[in-house]
């Protein structure tokens, strides 16, 4: 939101400086993900979230200071190593998971995981878009590098369960890895990330889920936006407050599969929560482009926020179970990069659709695509044990 209040006070309304501003963020997912993928593999992620999150919070520090000279271009070039530093801490957190509970807790720790982002994504726009307006996006700097600073002191005193006993440990550590860098090319490792996405039936399985709903998700994200926007006749305080309903939504899902779903197919569920989710966005998109009740289709986007949570803690716990621990940082950061091309390649192409094609029209579509997807998974898939 501080981003956005910046580009917007240097260009008002220019859609090419937020589209400038958006190639700077989703660039790090492909040019820096995959390569920092397999140094999360190579070094110790505890270390690399703490020193990711002190980057972040000097980056985000340095905008101010850019600001006040009126340089946007350094903006962008911070704005990057922000968002690439990001691929470095991503993929060590949830490599790390299993390095500090063990296997029959790997689903709540994933469903308390999964609970957090969800809770800071969808309600921090919400909360972030008054804060900004409140205080200007100068502080807004100000607190996001301060909030980089408190992550990492909180990740300081976590204690893996199996951590190095003392320096000559370290050292031994550290002089396998410079050798295993210089063994084994990074390239290979990267390719050896993207291979474990379709190593085993179920992770070809869990990649194809994730690259479904992430592509659902581009194409819904703009339509949507639009949509509400001409139905209720708001700019951003619909979106805002339906942002909270579908933000409360993921909390109770996440949290209701964590506590009652440990011993639920994970794969069925998927599929189960495909169905639900397609059924959720139909009855939204029905039911809000005739004269809605704002309460009702805040309600159903609750109801779609519930559906849709299950899915992410079940890959992520599949992927946990099925991906060795040594390649488990590139196998995420490989994922990743495919999820948000997707997600990126869809949003454009559907905007281009939407100029001959209704809003309603698109979102009905996807809509029976997630549904139809989730039943005939439930139909046909086998479990193996």
């Amino acid at each position: 939101m501080a981003l956005i209040s910046l580009v917007y006070s240097k260009h008002p309304g220019s859609v090419v400086a937020l589209a400038n501003l958006l190639f700077f963020i989703v660039v790090p997912v492909f040019l820096i993900g995959p390569v920092a993928g397999v140094y999360v593999d190579r070094w110790d992620r505890k270390k690399v979230m703490i020193i990711s999150d002190i980057i972040r919070a000097v980056l985000v520090l340095l905008i101010p200071l850019c600001v006040m000279f009126d340089f946007l271009l350094p903006i962008y070039i911070l704005v990057f190593l922000i968002f690439s530093a990001s691929r470095f801490f991503i993929p060590s957190k949830m490599a790390f998971i299993p390095s500090i509970v063990s296997e029959e807790k790997l689903m709540i720790a994933n469903s308390l995981s999964n609970t957090t982002r969800m809770i800071a994504t969808i309600l921090g726009f919400a909360v972030a878009g008054f804060i900004v307006n409140l205080i200007g996006h100068m502080w807004g700097f100000y607190l996001d590098g301060v909030s980089y600073l408190f992550s990492a002191v909180l990740i300081a005193v976590i204690t893996p369960k199996k951590d190095l006993q003392n320096v000559k440990e370290d050292l031994q550590l550290t002089g396998e890895i410079i050798e295993k860098s210089i063994r084994k090319h990074v390239w290979f490792e990267i390719v050896e990330g993207f291979q474990q996405m379709v190593h085993r039936n179920k992770m070809r399985l869990v990649t194809s889920v994730m690259v479904v709903i992430m592509a659902g998700a581009g194409s819904i994200f703009c339509i949507l936006i639009v949509f509400v926007q001409k139905t209720f006749g708001e700019v951003t305080k619909s979106l805002g407050v339906f942002g909270v309903f579908l933000g409360i939504g993921l909390f109770v899902g996440t949290v209701l599969f964590g506590k009652i779903g440990q011993k639920w197919s994970k794969v069925k569920t998927m599929f189960a929560c495909f169905m639900l989710s397609g059924l959720f966005v139909g009855l939204f998109s029905v039911y809000s482009n005739n004269d809605p009740l704002f309460m009702v289709s805040g309600s159903l986007l609750l109801m779609l926020g519930v559906a849709v949570a299950p899915i992410f803690t079940c890959t992520q716990t599949l992927i946990h179970v099925l991906v060795p621990d040594e390649v488990r940082g590139r196998t995420f950061s490989s994922m990743e990069a495919v999820m948000h091309l997707a997600f990126l390649v869809m949003m454009f192409l559907t905007a281009l659709i939407a100029k001959y094609v209704s809003n309603l029209t698109i979102l009905m579509s996807c809509a029976g695509i997630f549904a139809v997807l989730g039943l005939l998974g439930l139909i046909f898939y086998k479990e193996k044990h």
